[in-house]
């Protein structure tokens, strides 16, 4: 499981241009999003944390690698 800080996202767009910017790359990713605190958990078995920070990335986020964070 992959944990990422994503200040700048703000709205449930966000969540949603996150969501399928990950699934994307893993069809089968887990996605839960606590945007009170800012946290993307990503569960996937096909992907590694460097591709699914590179979806959020070009989604136009800046996702920060959270180790160990879970959702609130």
């Amino acid at each position: 499981m992959f944990a990422f800080k994503v200040s700048d996202m703000t709205c449930g767009h966000c969540v949603k241009t996150i969501t399928t910017a990950v699934t994307a790359i893993d069809g089968r990713a887990k996605v839960v999003v606590d945007l009170n605190h800012r946290l993307v958990t990503v569960d996937s078995g096909a992907a590694t944390e460097a591709q699914l920070q590179a979806a959020i990335t070009e989604a136009g986020y800046s996702p920060v690698p959270a180790s160990g964070a879970t959702p609130g």
